[in-house]
């Protein structure tokens, strides 16, 4: 059984955001993988359910003539990995999803969950950070932009007020023109389990082997997903070969992860830097730099 009290199917977003502004107990349910969780566990016991599983307009992914991809809320993780838009321009981040749960958490699980959770651990949550994706959050005093960077705000939290509802995820092409990437999730297990460490890489080769941009963010390797951005900036124009056998010990000393049972501090240093080096392999591969 599932304790709550009452559910608003909402048809519009216009209809989910007056729902949970006129009720402070409210919470947003799409796919359920997270939220049905914690009610059953007790933490979310007696709220009040707000589903936007079935607003159209937040579902999808669709490319605009001015290159920029909408990815709506409550498409799935199956569906951002399936999509032709994804596998054909950032395929990185339908490769990132591919890697959450099990086919069943998969088929039902969203994107915007995944983000909004504020969890350190969502498997999409580090590539959309180095896609510098703007989010759009809608409430009924209108509209808002957030760059996804700026969305953490601590451990569990994000920057979302509670009668703000997440409508849009918009990544613009000079966020992924160019650019090859590659995300590595560390777990305990091959399938169904959170992330030990995620690592997701970035980059654009510049002309004569050097690196013009690199994008280094991390999962599980401090409170929120996290951009490595001095490392970033130190080995952005080095060449290729410079940044392999400095990276790992520029991240070692960048990132702030935690002992836990799943791993200790150190542990999930050193995995953090080999897996850097592994991803930027992979990335400069797919992007076509010059070895």
């Amino acid at each position: 059984m599932f304790d709550f009290e009452n559910i608003v199917l909402a048809a519009s977003v216009e209809e989910a955001v007056a729902a949970l502004s006129a009720n402070e107990k409210a919470i947003v349910i799409s796919g359920g993988t997270d939220v049905l969780i914690k009610i059953r566990e007790g933490k979310l016991a007696g709220c009040d359910l707000v589903s936007i599983h079935d607003i159209p307009e937040l579902h999808g992914v669709r490319l605009t003539e001015d290159g920029c991809i909408h990815i709506g809320p409550t498409t799935t993780f199956a569906e951002l990995t399936n999509s032709p838009v994804i596998m054909e321009r950032i395929p990185v981040l339908g490769r990132a999803a591919d890697t959450v749960g099990g086919p069943q958490i998969r088929a039902m699980g969203t994107v915007g969950g995944n983000i909004s959770n504020g969890v350190t651990s969502a498997d999409t949550a580090t590539t959309l950070l180095n896609l510098e994706a703007e989010l759009t959050l809608t409430s009924p005093a209108g509209e808002r932009r957030v760059n996804v960077n700026d969305y953490y705000l601590g451990a569990g939290r994000v920057c979302l007020d509670h009668a703000e509802l997440l409508t849009d995820i918009c990544v613009k092409p000079e966020n992924y023109q160019g650019f090859g990437g590659c995300y590595i999730k560390y777990a305990m297990r091959n399938a169904m389990d959170i992330a030990t460490l995620g690592t997701s890489c970035l980059v654009k080769p510049g002309k004569g082997g050097v690196i013009d941009t690199l994008r280094l963010a991390f999962g599980v390797a401090a409170p929120v997903p996290m951009r490595a951005r001095n490392t970033e900036q130190a080995l952005t124009g080095k060449s290729y070969a410079e940044a392999l056998e400095e990276i790992a010990g520029l991240v070692r000393g960048e990132i702030t992860p935690r002992t836990s049972w799943r791993a200790s501090r150190e542990f999930r240093l050193q995995i953090a830097g080999e897996n850097a080096r592994r991803a930027l392999e992979a990335a400069w591969a797919e992007a076509g730099g010059e070895v």
